[in-house]
């Protein structure tokens, strides 16, 4: 167990666990559809809230129109499998490929705009990209939305049972997460983070900046059309309400209260804001101010979010180590 502490391996291990072997036991037992749905829309969510990350948390880029791209991702895994008969190994990519494909194009007039004046752009190509599906009734079937009957194929195989839908879903989030989670942790991920931290000294020092705010838009907006993908594939039918701007709200609160540039803490923020809901269902409309309340009293009295209090109090803990002559390395174990 300290071998796994100490490399940084013990979360990953957890989260494997908890995915692959404990959710998928307990949900069996339950023996409803209903809990399986709520399973995957957690784990949806989750890739949203850290693909939301990479942009807000760790490029430091205000985005608010992050559920415009999911929902690309999903129109376009739906019409293909409703109208072309495409199934899930080609039009979950395909999803992703669109959804990263339209953000290129809006973030190239778009990146050189900086602070609050990139958040009000991100929100009006959202708001935009929402009227697009809201209003193009003859591609996209406008407020009637589109279904899907075909439901999720691979290798010719029928995936009908929820415990298999949710292992697919499992996998595919999975894989996501850790791509972006070496992707963050790499040297492109910290010449990301010196945009947060200063992108004008990033440009002194070499660093393409625009180019580089380019890349993360699109990279985060393709695992958002992948998330799009699989939302449209579990629920067999998707709508344009699905993806309007509270949602975008939504997952950027799933950032928030996890706290801003943790992985971790994305994946925490949306377990929290999907089940919250859920869990206080009994009492009717009160749940939503509760579930207000909670997003209130987190960010109020966890500024940093739950994962960047956790790291702040290790820094102090590693400080008054240091202070009563224990060695840091000694106070880091047990920590991670």
């Amino acid at each position: 167990m300290s071998d796994l502490v100490r490399k940084g391996w013990l979360l990953p291990a957890l989260l494997l666990l908890l995915v692959f072997a404990v959710a998928p036991t307990g949900l069996a037992l339950a023996g409803k559809g209903y809990f399986f749905q709520v399973a995957n829309l957690v784990l949806i969510f989750a890739l949203l809230a850290v693909s939301l990350n990479l942009v807000a948390g760790v490029a430091g880029l205000l985005h608010l129109g992050h559920a415009a791209f999911y929902g690309i991702g999903a129109y376009v895994a739906a019409l293909l499998g409703s109208q072309l008969k495409i199934g899930f190994l080609w039009g979950l990519p395909a999803g992703g490929l669109a959804a990263a494909a339209l953000a290129f194009l809006v973030a190239l007039p778009t990146m050189r705009l900086v602070s609050i004046y990139f958040a009000v752009a991100t929100l009006a190509i959202g708001q935009m990209i929402f009227t697009v599906l809201l209003n193009w009734v003859a591609v996209t079937k406008g407020p009637n939305g589109v279904l899907i009957f075909g439901g999720i194929r691979m290798f010719d195989i029928a995936v009908k049972s929820p415990l298999a839908i949710y292992f697919v879903v499992a996998v595919v989030v999975a894989a996501s997460i850790w791509a972006l989670h070496r992707l963050s942790h790499s040297y492109y991920g910290n010449a990301l983070r010196s945009l947060r931290e200063d992108d004008q000294c990033a440009g002194a020092m070499g660093i393409n900046t625009v180019r580089l705010k380019i890349e993360v838009f699109t990279l985060s907006a393709f695992f958002a059309g992948i998330a799009g993908g699989l939302w449209a594939y579990t629920t067999g039918y998707i709508s344009p309400n699905d993806f309007n701007f509270s949602n975008s709200i939504l997952i950027l609160a799933m950032v928030v209260v996890g706290g801003l540039g943790s992985l971790p803490g994305a994946i925490c923020g949306a377990v929290l804001l999907i089940l919250l809901p859920e869990v206080l269902r009994g009492l009717g409309d009160v749940r939503n101010i509760m579930v207000g309340m909670v997003m209130f009293g987190s960010i109020l009295f966890l500024p940093k979010g739950l994962f960047g209090e956790v790291s702040a109090l290790r820094m102090v803990r590693r400080q008054l180590g240091v202070r009563w002559g224990r060695s840091p390395a000694s106070q880091e174990v047990g920590w991670r």
